[in-house]
């Protein structure tokens, strides 16, 4: 039987705010969640698989539901040695910046001039209420999209599901096609939905750069009675 409040998916024990785990019980409890506990237990085995077992969770204990404001949604893990933390497009401390998230941080620079960084890690964006969130929450080393269509994307669109129906005011930052996919599990009568190009530098020709999500999303919370986010990492 599973702790109040930890979930064990036979790799480790993930800590994991009450609310989330409330909202998530019957992900928690269904049968294609054991599936994809045993698949990830005999990856496990076999490979090295990023991130590690206590992490994999890492964004909903660094973000609790009740101060939920923005959701910026990735598609993998990053798959080499030492990057992925469990928060998406994050990498831990010490890790070169991934070209990505370089242009992520060129956009904000433009955006708010002040902006600046010491590293990658995006932990002090997860406790301003910023939901880093994968759609696939595990990979094997080297292997991009290795643990794609095992069961991890059913558990992600259910929690951008019913983060659509259970909270308001949410912004959604939607990047690249495969974010933008899931456009329609939100409903954008409650929530803010800003579609852009993915940061990448393959795609960034065609509109990451000068999208303006950080300042749009602060401008939606504020007029919504809500704290902006200080998206500084300095």
């Amino acid at each position: 039987m599973r702790a109040k409040n930890d979930f064990n998916i036979k790799t480790g024990v993930f800590i994991m705010d009450e609310a989330w785990l409330k909202l998530l019980k019957n992900e928690f409890e269904s049968d294609y969640m054991s599936n994809l506990e045993q698949f990830v237990y005999s990856e496990r085995l076999k490979f090295d698989v990023f991130p590690a077992s206590d992490l994999v969770f890492h964004c909903f204990e660094m973000t609790p539901l009740q101060d939920l404001k923005v959701v910026i949604l990735g598609q993998d893990p990053y798959h080499g040695p030492g990057q992925a933390h469990g928060l998406s497009f994050s990498v831990s401390e010490g890790q070169k910046l991934p070209p990505s998230l370089r242009n992520i941080f060129k956009e904000l620079k433009v955006e708010y001039p002040e902006f600046s960084f010491w590293n990658g890690d995006l932990t002090r964006w997860a406790k301003a209420g910023v939901l880093l969130l994968n759609a696939t929450l595990t990979v094997r080393a080297k292997q991009p999209g290795s643990h794609q269509n095992q069961g991890w994307e059913l558990f992600t669109d259910a929690v951008i599901r019913k983060i659509s129906e259970n909270t308001e005011n949410v912004v959604f930052m939607l990047w690249g096609k495969f974010a933008q996919s899931k456009a329609p599990l939100i409903n954008e009568f409650k929530h803010c939905v800003l579609q852009a190009a993915h940061p990448s530098p393959f795609s960034t020709h065609r509109g990451f750069f000068g999208c303006n999500h950080f300042l749009r999303a602060n401008k939606y919370l504020e007029s919504n009675g809500l704290e902006a986010v200080d998206w500084n990492l300095d």
